[in-house]
């Protein structure tokens, strides 16, 4: 049997307009799961850019690439600064 080959595949990579970031974390909230929820707000942030979003936040980088990972609890308020920093909004609909 012949081996397949894989390569990784990085969400990050796909991410590369707020539409599709929008998208992206607003499935990641519709599952409910608050380690998904980080971890796609890392990815989002990655693809944006860890430093710049550092920067915009006034938060560390090494600080965030550890927040914003899916073993990450980040405090509600640098999730908010995140939020912000990448051009996106939270919002809240009936259910």
């Amino acid at each position: 049997m012949a081996k397949t080959e894989t390569i990784k595949w990085d969400a990050a990579d796909h991410l590369n307009n707020g539409q599709a970031m929008a998208a992206y974390l607003e499935a990641a909230l519709e599952i409910g799961d608050p380690a998904l929820v980080t971890a796609a707000l890392g990815d989002i942030a990655r693809a944006k850019g860890m430093t710049q979003v550092a920067r915009d936040t006034g938060l560390g980088r090494e600080s965030l690439y550890k927040a914003l990972s899916a073993d990450g609890n980040p405090e509600f308020s640098t999730v908010l600064k995140v939020i912000a920093a990448l051009g996106l909004k939270l919002t809240a609909t009936p259910v």
